[in-house]
């Protein structure tokens, strides 16, 4: 098992930024599939980005080129910079850790989530 901590999320103007921060309870960055997933009201949960222990990224269609994963091995602790925040990006920010092998939507395990409300 492993505890994921996000901080982070709040309320920002469209067109601002937040950078969300996933801290692991240990050392699991380096070797582990992180990714970041949102839901928000009314929709279903959906992947935002993720990095596998490799380097490999992989953003959603929505956010590419405007947010950035990336993680610190040393500090245990991935992040999302989000750039050109839209009132579309709003949501509840969750954190998720899982091994290679570990496919589908719900699958590894999950922080708290942080909430993202982006303003018009």
């Amino acid at each position: 098992q492993v505890q994921l901590v996000e901080s982070g999320g709040g309320l920002v103007q469209a067109g601002g930024s937040l950078r969300l921060s996933c801290a692991a309870s240990r050392s699991i960055v380096s070797t582990r599939t992180m990714g970041w997933y949102r839901q928000a009201p009314g929709k279903q949960r959906e992947l935002v980005a993720a990095i596998t222990s490799g380097g490999i990224t992989n953003y959603a269609d929505s956010v590419l080129s405007r947010f950035t994963i990336s993680r610190d091995n040393a500090k245990n602790t991935v992040y999302l910079q989000m750039n050109s925040l839209k009132p579309e990006d709003t949501a509840v920010y969750y954190c998720n850790s899982r091994f290679p092998w570990v496919a589908g939507i719900d699958g590894g395990y999950w922080g708290q989530g942080t909430q993202v409300t982006v303003s018009a």
